[in-house]
């Protein structure tokens, strides 16, 4: 009886997807943005372009501080940049009562969430219950107790007729949406192979940095990205991209029930280290705040669990997540992706490292399945197949039975102009008052494997 129960909850959830978000949707410029406490930079990447469909005004709660500070300085220079100027008109609201008067003012009607995590889900839920549609950045929730505030979050969102939607900017990356794209060629591909724990369907591997510049500038870090317990760890936080990934190409389309389709197999984290001089540097502050002294070791340096492996089943495909976090990349170098999935036929492989020049880059590799031959003919059929999808499709031989893809440098756009792609895809789904069916379970399902992760390696590694 509980589990019919909670099919016909997750049937509900699906019709929220599909009918209901915003019931009539929303016309030129009903779109009105609030801005509440943005301790991310990622709050600010959403307007870094204008939108037809949003009031130039935006108001911002924040508690005083330098985090406001920061965010609206950011707004001030996509505002006064040189190439495609913004005209957005900041009003802001600086007080301890920021959430509440934004609750009582309403002054828009989409709330943006980047900032610190612990707080995003009760952000959230106050929001919707206000009747406002939120856009978070990932992620939504860090622990078990708030996804089930998540799933409540859902449920009252289809009450109120408004659209709780995370910021899942890798889906516009060009690499990753053509890994998919051929992943879905089937007589090319020939299906994902069922894989092992030890040697899964699907791989995915993030490596990022405390220290990196946004917008051209160093960026400076709140101390509290460096608590776990208000930032999330490293499991439960880049990993959303990577498990939202692994549905989104592997998948397409399709509802993901995670209490049918989901099995994890096991969990494991571990810590970077940061001296006092990192965090200086990443900071400001000369000195580790108190609520991160029970996590400085022996000799002085801050232990981050921002570091995380998940390996788990997915419709009976093993797939592994992995996140690993350093303080800052090797000159010339970035964030970093690596990325397989693995068919009959052919690997699709995403690779970010040196020999790419640090920008990801598409592989193509036959399995051996196929004669030399047949694989190159197959390979030409499916890049004639997707070509009116994609500009200036190709393949070059870089090795025996490995091709490098590439596509017209216009398809390629930068992590902080995906932040627009994200923005203007709910924008659309706002305006028309429709979302597909799969979305809301979907992340339904992402937060249960992460936050469910989380506690299985936190058990694992506990003293």
């Amino acid at each position: 009886m509980n589990k019919q129960k909670s099919l016909i909850a997750l049937a509900a959830i699906a019709c929220l997807s599909a009918c209901n978000p915003a019931r009539e949707g929303m016309q030129k410029k009903d779109i009105r943005l609030i801005t509440v406490a943005p301790g991310h930079f990622h709050a600010a990447l959403v307007q870094k372009t204008m939108y037809p469909q949003v009031d130039s005004v935006v108001h911002v709660y924040a508690p005083d501080g330098s985090e406001v500070d920061a965010h609206l300085a950011l707004i001030d220079q996509y505002n006064t940049q040189s190439d495609n100027p913004t005209s957005w008109e900041e009003k802001v609201y600086r007080g301890d009562d920021f959430l509440q008067k934004m609750l009582a003012e309403k002054e828009g009607n989409v709330v943006v969430l980047a900032g610190n995590n612990k707080h995003k889900i009760d952000y959230i839920t106050q929001s919707i219950t206000a009747g406002l549609n939120v856009l978070a950045d990932k992620p939504v929730v860090i622990d078990a107790e708030g996804f089930a505030a998540l799933k409540q979050a859902f449920t009252s969102a289809s009450d109120k007729g408004v659209l709780l939607y995370d910021i899942m900017t890798e889906r516009y990356e060009i690499n990753t949406m053509l890994q998919k794209a051929f992943s879905q060629q089937s007589d090319f591909f020939g299906g994902l192979v069922t894989g092992t724990a030890d040697n899964p369907a699907i791989t995915k591997e993030s490596v990022h940095h405390f220290f990196k510049e946004v917008s051209g500038k160093p960026l400076s870090r709140p101390a509290w990205f460096y608590d776990t317990k208000q930032q999330g760890e490293g499991i439960v936080d880049v990993t959303t991209h990577l498990v939202d990934l692994v549905q989104w190409e592997s998948f397409p389309d399709q509802v993901i029930n995670y209490e049918q389709d989901i099995q994890f197999v096991d969990a494991k984290r571990w810590p970077t280290q940061i001296t006092p001089a990192q965090f200086e540097r990443s900071t400001g502050l000369k000195e580790f705040p108190g609520f991160l002294s029970e996590s400085v070791d022996g000799q002085g340096n801050l232990s981050v669990f921002a570091n995380g492996e998940i390996n788990y089943k997915l419709k009976d495909i093993h797939a592994k997540v992995s996140v690993i976090w350093n303080f800052e990349a090797p000159q010339g170098a970035g964030d970093l992706h690596y990325s397989i999935m693995r068919g009959r036929y052919a690997n699709l492989i995403v690779q970010q490292g040196a020999e790419e020049q640090y920008k990801p880059m598409l592989y193509i590799e036959s399995t051996g399945e196929r004669d030399a031959k047949a694989f190159e003919e197959a390979l030409a059929k499916a890049i004639e197949q997707l070509s009116s999808s994609y500009k200036g499709l190709k393949s070059e031989a870089v090795a025996d039975g490995r091709y490098r893809i590439s596509v017209d440098p216009s398809l390629i756009t930068t992590h902080e102009e995906h932040f627009a792609q994200v923005t203007e895809k709910y924008l659309g789904f706002l305006q028309s008052g429709t979302i597909p069916e799969w979305e809301v379970p979907n992340m339904l399902a992402k937060y249960y494997l992460t936050t469910k992760a989380l506690a299985e390696a936190q058990t694992v590694s506990a003293p």
